[in-house]
């Protein structure tokens, strides 16, 4: 067994061997489109039609078409990485698997929970997202429900509570049942961004994208120096409001819009051909999203000044719908709305799926208990499902969901850090293995990428950085009093030994 304790890696041939085990085994009925199908309708969501308006008119002004690339470009080369390994190692669990095999098991335990962070916390955030669009909708065809009722000194979210009900029995049902579900839906939500697009182009003014980058803002006494990006606080700038820090700000806020591509690599066990679909569906999946994102950035900063798209006083957040409703253009805005709607729908569905996945390949390993990994007639780990789905209702239901965007950001690229590093380590320790896709010129595009996902990461808030940490150490005390002495590769090398593993 290589390594020990702390360090001991699993083969990836043993990885592949466990997923043929009776009990715990998924069924392959997933092609390139329904991966494909996957990736856009997680991404496409709260992105595209929340974080283009609030972040041009809070942070980046109409650079925020040139955040969307920046981040588009790290997240194109974390891709790559995420290519290779999801071809090489086609087994759940995505980076929590990839580390297992390369770095060892107390890393992958961190980026398992890691995991846990991203999917579980998006997936609360963007149910309550959901919610208040739910709640507008009502109100198109009359109905004035609210959709978050106060219950003692918490509010109760329904309209959350029934959406993630509502999906992940649909996710226990059947995997290729939900993938047919998120094709319709998206096909819908994708057409409403075209005719953002499309209608939006007759209301550009040219004059409103300049300055292209607006002037630093001075720093206030409502904008503290912990709630400023890490890199401002550090180069010593004053806020990172508008200026060149108010540009690299938005590229970390709206990566946001971005996760989710890496959800399709969770799915390589449950697809047909993995070596070659899910580099396509990772890929695939991240070039569409990234051609609509950067066009409806610059038909909404186009539309109306930057300025008109700052929080109010009140509160009140802009979204694509502000642009059309200043412009008079109401209807578009009722549109938009139910594509918004539409859009949160799969959004959630595939960050649960994402979720369940990665406790299902931590419970196989014995690193979670081993019961939530059994798998059901239809082929899904429902032990796994139910659990994610109560944990994020309760999360979504009763909590409220500020700050959970840059948290999920945070998670997101430490995993695709440690996915691109190892790349470059499975390359040196194990280049016999057959690989269906590989990514180019490495070293070079993996150390890209890390660099790239280093630098957004500085440019998130020093009090994100801080619950990051908490969370993380929570993860290793969790660790040491579980999931050391629980797991299979543990007690297998225990067996192997004659006694215990040391690390």
């Amino acid at each position: 067994m290589p390594g020990t304790g702390l360090w001991r890696t699993k083969s990836v041939e043993q990885s592949i061997l466990d997923t043929d085990e009776p009990d715990t085994k998924l069924r392959k009925n997933l092609g390139t489109w329904d991966l494909i199908v996957f990736g856009v309708s997680v991404v496409i969501g709260a992105g595209i039609f929340t974080l283009a308006a609030r972040t041009a008119g809070d942070v980046s002004g109409p650079s925020v078409s040139l955040a969307f690339v920046l981040s588009a470009i790290a997240c194109g080369l974390a891709a790559l990485c995420y290519a290779e390994f999801a071809s090489t190692v086609p087994v759940a669990g995505s980076a929590y698997t990839y580390s297992y095999a390369t770095f060892g098991e107390f890393i992958a335990w961190i980026i398992g929970w890691d995991l846990i962070l991203e999917f579980a916390v998006a997936a609360a955030a963007v149910s309550k997202g959901w919610s208040v669009y739910l709640e507008e909708v009502l109100e198109l065809i009359g109905l004035s429900v609210p959709t978050s009722l106060p219950l003692g000194p918490l509010q109760f979210d329904w309209g959350a509570l029934l959406l993630v009900v509502v999906l992940s029995t649909l996710l226990a049902i059947g995997t290729k049942l939900s993938a047919r579900v998120s094709l319709v839906i998206t096909i819908i939500k994708v057409a409403v961004v075209l005719l953002v697009i499309v209608v939006g182009l007759a209301y550009i003014n040219a004059d409103n994208y300049t300055p292209f980058i607006p002037p630093g803002q001075q720093a206030t006494e409502d904008s503290p120096a912990i709630e400023q990006s890490l890199l401002s606080l550090i180069l010593g700038g004053e806020t990172s409001t508008y200026g060149m820090f108010g540009l690299l700000a938005g590229a970390s806020l709206v990566f946001f819009a971005f996760i989710g591509f890496d959800i399709v690599a969770t799915t390589a066990e449950e697809t047909k051909n993995p070596q070659k679909n899910a580099p396509r569906g990772i890929l695939g999946s991240l070039a569409i999203v990234t051609v609509l994102y950067v066009a409806v950035a610059l038909v909404v900063t186009g539309m109306v000044p930057y300025t008109d798209l700052a929080t109010t006083e009140d509160g009140t957040r802009s979204t694509l719908a502000t642009a059309f409703a200043l412009h008079g253009v109401t209807w578009a805005a009722a549109i938009i709305s139910v594509g918004a709607l539409a859009g949160l729908t799969t959004v959630v569905m595939v960050l649960l799926l994402g979720q369940t996945r990665v406790l299902f390949a931590m419970s196989r390993d014995g690193l979670m208990p081993k019961s939530l990994a059994k798998t059901s007639s239809a082929g899904t780990p429902m032990r796994a499902t139910v659990l994610v789905g109560v944990v994020v209702v309760l999360a979504a239901a009763f909590f409220p969901a500020d700050k959970l965007e840059e948290m999920v950001n945070v998670g997101t690229l430490f995993a695709f850090i440690l996915v691109s590093l190892g790349v470059i380590v499975l390359r040196r320790t194990r280049p016999d293995l057959p690989r269906g896709f590989r990514a180019p010129l490495v070293p070079l595009v993996p150390i890209l990428a890390i660099l790239a996902c280093l630098w957004l990461m500085l440019n998130l808030t020093a009090l994100t950085w801080v619950r990051f940490l908490v969370w993380m150490i929570a993860g290793v005390v969790i660790y040491f009093l579980y999931g050391r002495s629980h797991s299979r590769l543990g007690k297998e090398g225990d067996v192997a030994n004659g006694g215990s593993v040391t690390s």
